[in-house]
């Protein structure tokens, strides 16, 4: 497994916040609260204009691999609220015109320059079909999928739910990328199950599970790249 990224988290000098619980708060509540709050990436986050944290975790991978290359065309699967689709639409160039990046979500997502968003389940019959005519008939460089199920808290529920959309993607990643494409997706620990990983292999000339700096270490977060798409 690699780890990109490794020495480049951003450091905080302000003194570590404490919450009290209390105010209807729960204590798991609490804890994440008291986490966001002394989180570096989350303080870095905000004062470059990203999204979400999440956005350090693409930049940390595409850093080491270097897959989003201006011209690209992007698909972004779970987009909101929007982090990935900032990076992608940056190192591909999408507001000089040279890129695109088409991004989806069940949930709402605020405009992004040179973004093209669907609020959409991507499990809908109609969604893949949605996203390739919005590529206007070409063919994508790189399908990203950060999609996530709700967790459940029973971890075997959670993994075979993550492990479902990976799949989906996958198929529909399948579907849109040109020989020599690249897909990223969120897994959890244990990673991607041994069927899906030996088709994975079979259609790109790499797989490789990921898990970069951004993603805090107590989380079960991996992420499975694979690149080199055989067409």
């Amino acid at each position: 497994m690699s780890r990109p990224g490794q020495g480049s988290k951003p450091k905080s000098n302000k003194l570590k916040v404490r919450v009290k619980t209390g105010k209807g708060r729960t204590v798991a509540q609490k804890i994440w609260l008291e986490r966001q709050l002394n989180d570096p990436y989350v303080h870095e986050a905000k004062r470059l204009g990203y999204r979400s944290r999440a956005a350090f975790k693409l930049i940390e991978i595409d850093d080491k691999y270097k897959f989003l290359k201006p011209g690209g065309r992007v698909v972004d699967l779970g987009a909101a609220p929007g982090g990935w689709s900032q990076v992608a639409a940056t190192r591909v160039k999408a507001e000089e015109g040279r890129g695109k990046v088409v991004a989806i979500d069940m949930h709402g997502m605020e405009p992004i320059p040179a973004v093209t968003f669907f609020k959409k389940d991507f499990y809908d019959q109609d969604a893949p079909q949605v996203l390739i005519d919005a590529l206007g008939g070409e063919k994508a460089d790189c399908v990203l999928s950060d999609m996530a199920s709700h967790a459940t808290g029973h971890r075997q529920t959670d993994h075979i739910n993550i492990i479902a959309l990976v799949e989906a993607g996958y198929d529909f990643a399948r579907q849109i990328l040109k020989p020599g494409g690249t897909y990223l997706a969120k897994v959890l620990r244990g990673g991607t199950e041994g069927q899906l990983l030996t088709m994975m292999k079979k259609d790109f000339a790499t797989v490789r599970h990921v898990k970069p700096m951004a993603s805090r270490d107590d989380s079960a977060e991996l992420f499975v790249l694979a690149t080199g798409f055989r067409g």
